[in-house]
């Protein structure tokens, strides 16, 4: 027989079986201990959920905060509030720093989210010394309320912003966070003289474009048969759209997370992971209404419809919604990670709007993008990871940004330990703003004109059913439907109807806070080596897995279908979508006054290319010696800033205004340019070689110069010493 002591088992067959049935009875109580918390914490986010509905102006912003203006009071009012928001203690805000101003997304949610941590866009935003604000929203939409109506009253809140910092250097910052971020592109796009740098984390503005077999969100619309169900759901809520709604569309995108994950996580870890639920709860659950009047324009003319990125939006008094018409720098911020908007539709508008990346230029636009590689989409506005390395570097560089010269480019951070003069960047990523061109964009983006054809099939089908709806049913559903029905079809709602089902009001529930107690006070947590924990993990991730297989398959499916059906020429034929060259949407190209306009200002540059003297021959040089190098790098820039600041130097406005001339300049006629430095710099040979060590300065600021790059500083320095004398006047040598 055997020897037991030499199995392989540490103990004998008579010790398993009362060693298993003592971790069975341990996980057992473990597990209802677990399940008893678990009510609880759903019952406490119950309770949070009717407190935050009871207050006039809820949100979940960690930082305080002051009213400065209130949209319900204005003569077009809107449910909009700007409000100041107060630096937590310790953080000192520069007042001559452009501020920053947070629009939240009005996408079902409350608002708050960019500033719901310490380490968010707020908190990033003050920590680099600006003076911030947020902008907000209450849960009920005013009367009447229109989306121009938002866009009238967040153009006075810049204009109250501006008028509060006179002695700000630049114009303020806006960021957009998601819906949000098409929004203010909308403003700025009208009002542009209110903008600085953009910052548009997260938003769609290109609501066609994607990758099959990844993106099926974008099928919805032309699945459903087009807008007539957003007329339908906002007859039934009285003239609201519930908010709801919108919330139970991004929860059904992720099933195993829904109907999962999410629960079995904080089941799981009951003990530790209650109260980092209850404050994500607090913003997911923080559901808002919109008006029918505002959800139809959104779908009709941005979610099916498309018309934003190619200028087909014109406002009620005749003013068209142009893109090209901003003028300050758009940073476009997306993660290959994010289900909601993927990078092609956060960056389809620029290959939308612009043909040649000369067609950029030309219009004197400025275009950032980061992609992130793997965070979802609430990770982009809520990571603390995103917060402190793309938003603290995002907002700690954001005048380098503004006075990026026109063009395209790409955010690109390496880490700052070991690099040369680290001293000179404040966080620990160094930014480098890379030159891009479309043909980059479109590589991400993938345009495809059957694509294109597919969605504008779409589009008129979804015309004529909201006609049909509307002629032949809303009369009656509008009759039909009351204050009761308004009432009670959110409530259903799967998004929101656990509220109800774990909230006090349910007599089930009333016992579970008072046995919650108890269980705290008696916690026999199963230990980790328990087996029955490795099966009840196998057993989740067998959900999950399941889960995941379900929502393929539906994503596949519905993909299919909406390939097939709207690829269909008889169909395309029947809408008006011929099979052609021809695209089935306006792309705009640029008009002829704008051509008008460049072709007199290329006369002018090219007329003044010897004009100025030392200061401006100075940044011409930087820019040529720069345009050879892999880009703009923060801490060239910050070298800058150093000497511009020790020589009484320009504003930043000013600074911006002549960097982008000579960038034209030397665009337009390089070598004209170049040979014009001679004739603009000093007879005083020691303010030419003070001016010379300075371009060298900044150049070493990241690294020695080399290839190109010290080619080309060899050439400036031929030229500094080739000056003619008395040629120009004398300047300084600071930029």
């Amino acid at each position: 027989m055997t020897d037991p002591s030499q199995s392989r088992f540490p103990f004998s067959s008579q010790q398993a079986i009362p060693a298993l049935g003592q971790q069975a009875v341990d996980y057992w109580i473990d597990g209802w201990q677990r399940t008893i918390l678990f009510w609880d914490v759903l019952r406490q986010r119950s309770d949070q959920y009717y407190a935050q509905k009871a207050k006039e102006v809820p949100n979940v912003l960690s930082f305080d905060a002051e009213l400065v203006l209130d949209g319900r009071t204005f003569e077009r009012p809107a449910n909009y509030l700007l409000v100041r928001v107060k630096p937590p203690q310790g953080v000192v805000i520069d007042p001559k720093k452009r501020p920053f101003v947070v629009v939240d997304p009005r996408a079902g949610h409350g608002p708050g989210i960019g500033g719901f941590k310490a380490d968010s866009e707020l908190g990033m935003a003050m920590r680099a010394g600006h003076p911030s604000y947020f902008v907000g929203f209450t849960p009920e939409p005013m009367p009447g309320q229109t989306i121009e109506d938002i866009m009238r009253v967040e153009a006075v809140f810049l204009e109250k912003v501006i008028e509060l910092h006179p002695q700000a250097e630049g114009k303020p910052c806006v960021i957009g966070n998601c819906q949000a971020g098409w929004a203010v592109m909308m403003v700025a796009a009208t009002r542009p003289e209110l903008f600085g740098p953009l910052i548009i984390p997260g938003s769609p503005l290109s609501y066609w474009a994607g990758v099959e077999g990844e993106n099926p969100m974008r099928y919805t619309g032309g699945l459903a048969g087009g807008s007539w169900i957003t007329a339908l759901t906002s007859d039934l809520g009285g003239g609201k759209f519930a908010g709801a709604h919108l919330v139970e569309n991004f929860e059904n995108l992720n099933p195993a997370n829904t109907l999962w994950t999410k629960n079995y996580d904080l089941w799981k870890r009951v003990d530790t992971e209650g109260q980092r639920f209850l404050e994500f709860e607090k913003w997911w659950g923080g559901h808002v209404n919109l008006n029918a009047e505002e959800m139809q324009w959104i779908v009709d003319q941005l979610f099916v419809g498309n018309r934003l990125a190619t200028a087909e939006i014109v406002t009620s008094d005749g003013v068209r919604i142009d893109l090209r018409n901003i003028r300050s720098p758009i940073l476009c911020f997306c993660s290959k990670g994010d289900n909601i908007t993927p990078p092609q539709q956060a960056l389809g508008w620029i290959v939308d709007l612009y043909g040649k990346d000369d067609d950029l230029r030309a219009c004197g636009q400025t275009i950032v993008y980061a992609i992130h590689e793997s965070i979802g989409h609430l990770g982009i506005f809520v990571g603390g990871g995103v917060a402190r390395k793309e938003h603290q570097e995002f907002e700690s560089n954001i005048d380098l940004i503004d006075v990026l010269p026109p063009g395209l480019y790409e955010a690109v951070m390496t880490p700052k330990a070991g690099a040369v003069n680290a001293d000179l960047v404040g966080g620990d990523w160094i930014v480098r703003f890379e030159p891009r061109t479309l043909d980059d964009v479109r590589a991400i983006v993938q345009p495809d004109p059957e694509n294109e054809r597919r969605f504008a099939a779409a589009r008129r089908v979804s015309e004529i059913n909201l006609g049909l709806y509307r002629t032949l049913f809303q009369p009656f559903v509008q009759a039909l439907a009351n204050n009761q029905t308004a009432e009670w079809l959110p409530k259903l709602n799967p998004a929101e109807l656990p509220y109800e089902l774990f909230s006090d009001r349910n007599p089930l529930m009333q016992q579970i806070a008072l046995l919650a107690e108890q269980v705290r006070e008696q916690r026999r947590p199963a230990s980790p080596d328990n087996p029955m924990l490795q099966l009840q993990a196998a057993i989740s991730d067998g959900i999950i897995a399941a889960l995941d297989g379900y929502r393929d398959l539906r994503d596949h499916t519905m993909e299919q279908i909406f390939l097939g059906l709207y690829s269909s020429p008889v169909l395309q034929a029947l809408v008006g979508i011929r099979a052609s060259d021809e695209p089935p949407r306006r792309h705009p190209g640029i008009e002829p006054e704008r051509i008008a306009f460049i072709q007199q200002r290329i006369a002018e540059l090219k007329a003044r290319l010897a004009e100025g003297g030392l200061r401006e021959a100075a940044i011409r040089s930087l820019v040529y010696i720069g345009m050879a190098g892999p880009g703009v790098d923060e801490r060239a820039f910050a070298m800058l800033r150093h000497i511009r600041a020790e020589n009484d130097g320009l504003t930043l406005a000013e600074f911006k205004q002549m960097l982008r001339e000579q960038f034209f300049g030397l665009l337009l006629d390089r070598d004209g340019a170049l040979a014009a430095i001679p004739k603009m710099l000093p007879a005083d040979a020691a303010a030419r070689a003070e001016a010379l060590g300075k371009i060298r300065e900044v150049l070493s600021s990241i690294g020695e110069a080399s290839g190109e790059r010290a080619e080309r500083l060899a050439r400036i320095e031929k030229l500094f010493a080739a000056a003619e004398p008395g040629a120009a006047g004398s300047g300084k040598a600071g930029a």
